[in-house]
């Protein structure tokens, strides 16, 4: 009687845990701590910012059991070696952008920005509801990185660069040292510019000891932070280059798979509403930054005319074939996102009043 009584008894105590929110104390969940090494410093809006928020939104939504350790650019892993570290278990997840690692994978620039477009409604509504999200992993498990990608911010159009003199023709470009990134890059390096990619903290000191003669980096809010507008007077706009910028949560595919349903689908939920703040963020601070700049620190803001936006836009389609020659799985992502925006410029041509 007493050992069918414990058997009862043990057997109850068994159901009812199995009853229990996976999320609860008493399920005891797995904690995950997710230490995560970023791109760009926390103190540029948009850029930085969203991530710690992620990161306190994950320990509310899992009740401690998720949690997020942000690292300041450099303090764990360099801004470029994220992708590296976190495939191989060096790190468990970092937050970078795409367009870092065109180096080592060719179609990686067009999961972080697009030379003219998409904007950053056409990208989220390509990457969530196209076909955007699962080539984004596909790509990464194609080129065998141990990687589960998340995406987790999105800006609006950067401007196009800091000059320290007015371009007025392709001639002006010929012979600049410029830093730039992504597919934007090429259009310049075509157009005779010599460019390089380098870290955010990086290009102040570049353009004050003379190595870069330009730049472009953000959104004018996020260059004001880095003093760009001491040292060049001329702020170009629009952003051809970059409509929309792309972030990303970089997860190891191990501790990926560790992680729970619950925890798997916090990470997931956290990140897209990511994607709608840091949207929302940049869109709020930056005519104030454009008018400080032009009243109080004698920025010239100039608007590209429409000769050099037609000379960057054929460039930019010769980039494309090129680039679609040389690499089987870009030519794959392009002509699926090319298909997604044939489709969504019926939408944006009715939809929308003109500009």
């Amino acid at each position: 009687m007493k050992k069918t009584l414990k058997t009862l008894t043990v057997a109850a105590a068994i159901a009812a845990a199995a009853a229990l929110p996976a999320g609860s104390a008493e399920a005891q969940e797995k904690k995950i701590l997710l230490k995560t090494p970023i791109a760009f410093a926390t103190a540029l809006p948009g850029l930085g910012s969203p991530i710690p928020r992620v990161a306190e939104d994950l320990n509310r939504m899992s009740g401690g059991t998720l949690k997020m350790r942000v690292y300041e650019p450099g303090k764990l892993v360099p801004a470029f070696e994220i992708l590296d570290a976190v495939s191989s278990g060096k790190i468990n997840s970092g937050y970078a952008t795409a367009g870092y690692w065109a180096g080592k994978i060719p179609a990686s620039p067009l999961f972080a920005a697009v030379p003219f477009g998409p904007e950053a409604g056409e990208y989220m509504a390509w990457i969530y509801y196209g076909n955007g999200r699962k080539l984004y992993q596909e790509m990464y498990d194609q080129a065998g990185y141990n990687v589960h990608v998340v995406p987790c911010a999105i800006i609006a159009p950067e401007t196009s660069g800091w000059f320290a003199k007015e371009i007025n023709s392709a001639e002006d470009l010929k012979g600049l040292k410029m830093r730039f990134f992504g597919l934007g890059g090429k259009v310049m390096q075509k157009l005779g510019v010599a460019t390089s990619l380098l870290p955010g903290g990086d290009i102040f000191p570049a353009l004050e000891k003379g190595t870069i003669d330009a730049t472009e980096f953000s959104m004018p809010a996020i260059d004001q932070r880095l003093g760009f507008h001491k040292l060049v007077k001329y702020n170009y706009f629009p952003g051809w280059h970059q409509q929309s910028t792309l972030f990303e949560l970089l997860v190891n595919k191990d501790v990926w798979k560790g992680m729970s349903k619950q925890q798997q689908a916090i990470v997931e939920a956290a990140c897209k509403a990511s994607m709608a703040d840091s949207f929302a963020e940049g869109e709020a601070i930056q005519f104030a930054a454009m008018t400080q700049n032009v009243e109080k620190h004698g920025v010239k803001i100039k608007f590209w005319s429409d000769e050099m936006l037609t000379l960057f836009a054929d460039t930019w389609k010769q980039v494309v074939e090129e680039e679609v020659k040389k690499d089987a799985f870009f030519a794959k992502v392009w002509k699926d996102l090319s298909t997604f925006r044939a489709g969504y410029a019926v939408w944006k041509k009715h939809g929308f009043l003109p500009r």
